[in-house]
């Protein structure tokens, strides 16, 4: 929602301002049809050109989680530390029975519970496979840790490919704006011998290229890649709290401060009270 009032102050402000200082919206009206054409039809041809198609499809399914937000919420946050805790203990009191959970999670009575985050394949194999790593004895916790950092790295880098990608076309559409607006102003130079209020007009329409351009990067597209960056890392966050949790579990602390050090680091919009936390931990221990 907040996205689509984001939207119409936009255009209310610049062209309600416009139109208060007098401007015409005829001349802007008659160009709009060819230079959006020059301009978005050569910035979605740059986008397919210097991208591929996994991105270019992750880049359409991002467009709709700018105005959806994060994918986890603040009871998907909960959930998780349930279920972390529930695997937690059950590795410390029954590691056989853990490896039934962990090996086909998809048949697990633990993870069924929490349908959101079974659905989620890269949450449930990366679980699974610390799990298992922790399983392996390593002698040392700091090196499953560094494997959970890069791969969450490379995660995240490749989970940022489509905002980059926006954010290039936001870089680009200036300058198509300005080619649209030359391309105007030779169509002017053409008709020279016009009189001056033929002119004029041509030139202004020349120049609503300019406009778009500059208008579309920084009003929509530009803040659009900056919005679909926010929405990817904070739900990256959701991978770094099982990383914290899972690593602490490793240094051999107990469930509870395990999935006390993961509530902490809960991103604070999220995090679940103590309270609340500890009767899901109670409904947890019960099931």
């Amino acid at each position: 929602m907040i996205g689509i009032i984001g939207i119409i102050v936009v255009f209310v402000m610049v062209f309600g301002g416009y139109l208060a200082a007098g401007g015409k919206m005829g001349i802007i009206l008659k160009s709009l049809p060819f230079e959006m054409t020059m301009i978005l039809g050569a910035a979605v041809g740059a986008f397919l050109l210097s991208n591929d198609g996994s991105t270019v499809k992750a880049t359409g399914r991002g467009l709709g989680r700018v105005f959806k937000g994060p994918k986890w919420k603040s009871a998907d946050y909960r959930d998780l530390l349930c279920l972390l805790f529930e695997l937690i203990r059950l590795a410390k009191t029954d590691p056989l029975a853990l490896e039934g959970h962990v090996e086909d999670p998809a048949e697990s009575s633990i993870f069924a519970r929490y349908p959101k985050i079974a659905a989620d394949r890269e949450t449930v194999e990366l679980i699974a496979d610390t799990l298992r790593s922790a399983a392996m004895n390593y002698d040392d916790p700091h090196q499953v840790e560094l494997v959970l950092e890069n791969r969450m790295e490379a995660n995240l880098h490749h989970a940022l490919h489509p905002a980059h990608a926006l954010q290039s076309m936001a870089d680009g559409l200036p300058a198509l704006g300005i080619v649209a607006a030359v391309l105007g102003v030779i169509k002017t130079m053409a008709s020279i011998d016009q009189p001056p209020e033929v002119l004029g007009k041509l030139i202004g329409g020349a120049l609503v290229g300019t406009f778009l351009g500059v208008f579309l990067a920084y009003g929509f597209v530009g803040p659009i890649a900056a919005k679909l960056k926010s929405v990817v890392e904070e739900d990256a966050q959701f991978h770094n709290l099982i990383r914290e949790v899972l690593v602490a579990n490793l240094h051999q602390h107990s469930p509870n401060i395990c999935i006390e050090v993961g509530r902490q680091n809960t991103p604070g919009h999220c995090r679940p009270s103590f309270r609340d936390l500890e009767d899901a931990l109670k409904e947890a221990r019960a099931a």
